[in-house]
């Protein structure tokens, strides 16, 4: 109990400091206060792992992990463009821009709206160890076939989302369309579209994540002697932890970065949407 009070201490701490600043009005109070959030986790982890004397093994220090961050960088950006540049963000890109044709093919045939969506269920419902597997013999072991897993796994929640937002429009809106004689592609991209795109941003927020875990487990299952699922098995295997939680730091800003590059595109292109002026006046 008595080695816990440092750790309380420094809490109560923080948690005072947030306490007062979080009744400050100004716009940068909010990431100050999640920045002193963040730093005080870090910290209590480094002084629990160093006061309990836990083993490297079991769980790094920050201090440590971020040692073998910093020593290997060369190995950890070759890890990243295998697998974020090139599986995740490929796949990703394939997958949304097959989802979005296929919405509208859905939406354009009742025949499709009845027997594509429910085998695109059936797809979403596979489990990822076990397609992974598959689809490294089709498509070999290298970046590709983890792209392949990506498209699989980004492709049914931007489809049911883009779906939604293609029948979302307002119908005094497409009445007025079809007054004016609109042809359905013209109403497509004048109307529909436009209205649809909250929806599709929120699919491709949504698998931001999924393409990051999808092309890391894919990994896993055959892949040359780089990527970050490659390393993060074989670090495991040498019980080099530290740089298994390296491996992990860059994923998580990756994949920070990657839904923040999105969010941000959404706030410009869907500006006049009620939902982003509310959070402008915010």
């Amino acid at each position: 109990m008595i080695a816990a009070l440092p750790l309380i201490a420094v809490w109560l701490a923080a948690l005072g400091v947030n306490a007062w600043l979080s009744r400050l009005h100004a716009p940068w109070i909010g990431p100050l206060v999640a920045a002193i959030f963040g730093a005080t986790i870090l910290l209590l982890w480094e002084m629990a792992v160093r006061i309990y004397a836990v083993p490297a093994v079991i769980l790094p220090p920050p201090s440590r992990i971020w040692a073998a961050f910093t020593g290997n960088i060369p190995l950890l950006w070759g890890d990243f463009v295998q697998t974020i540049i090139k599986g995740a963000l490929t796949g990703w890109i394939i997958g949304a821009l097959a989802a979005i044709a296929t919405a509208i093919a859905i939406d354009r045939s009742a025949f499709l709206q009845r027997g594509l969506l429910p085998i695109g269920n059936f797809v979403a419902a596979l489990p990822i160890v076990g397609i992974a597997p598959i689809l490294v013999m089709w498509f070999g072991f290298d970046w590709q076939s983890k792209a392949a897993v990506v498209v699989v796994m980004v492709f049914f929640p931007i489809l049911v989302n883009m779906v939604a937002g293609l029948a979302a429009t307002d119908p005094l809106q497409r009445d007025l369309m079809a007054t004016w004689s609109a042809g359905y592609w013209h109403a497509l991209v004048h109307v529909r579209l436009p209205a649809a795109l909250p929806f599709l941003f929120n699919g491709l927020k949504i698998t931001t994540t999924l393409a990051l875990i999808g092309a890391i487990v894919a990994e896993f299952f055959g892949s040359p002697t780089r990527g970050m699922g490659f390393r993060i098995s074989t670090a495991v295997g040498q019980l080099n932890i530290a740089l298994v939680w390296a491996e992990i730091l860059v994923a998580a800003l990756a994949g920070t970065a990657f839904y923040g590059i999105v969010a941000f595109i959404e706030r410009r292109v869907t500006f006049w949407h009620p939902s982003q002026r509310r959070q402008q006046d915010r």
